[in-house]
């Protein structure tokens, strides 16, 4: 069966695309949750100006996340937590620590999901962390931990 994605939908296609997809996944999930409409001839059109108008979202989308790559380029953020008098934390520092500490320093948002961390930071010291903005926007800042009473 033939559709119109009107969402993004993962391993199918993205807004604005025309695709086939299994009749039972079309009448039992795209249709009824509104992710989709029966491509019918009259829908090219339709889908066109969905697939400008997403061409036109991602290139603002890009050029806000090229600017904050460009204030976070190099940027050193600076996270107290409490630590062991071995410079062991008591915790630990995830990227929603790390979104926070960048918004409050840098007053640039982030999303935790664009935190990458291959794991949390658990002790004092100075750390480089990658933060992906955008599909191919991707920028490296340090963060340095510092030990608190």
């Amino acid at each position: 069966m033939k559709v119109l994605l009107r969402d993004d939908v993962a391993g199918v296609g993205r807004r604005g695309d025309i695709v086939k997809v299994a009749g039972g996944y079309a009448r039992n999930y795209l249709l009824p949750e509104g992710r989709a409409i029966v491509a019918t001839e009259g829908v090219a059109d339709q889908a066109e100006q969905m697939r400008r108008g997403r061409d036109l979202r991602e290139a603002q989308d890009r050029g806000a996340a090229e600017a904050q790559a460009t204030i976070l380029a190099g940027a050193v953020i600076t996270i107290p937590a409490r630590a062991s008098s071995a410079g062991r934390l008591f915790g630990s520092i995830g990227p929603v620590d790390v979104a926070k500490a960048v918004q409050a320093q840098k007053g640039v948002e982030l999303d935790a999901k664009h935190v990458v961390l291959a794991e949390h930071l658990k002790e004092v010291g100075t750390f480089d962390v990658t933060v992906e903005l955008f599909n191919d926007v991707a920028t490296v800042v340090t963060v340095e931990v510092t030990a608190t009473s």
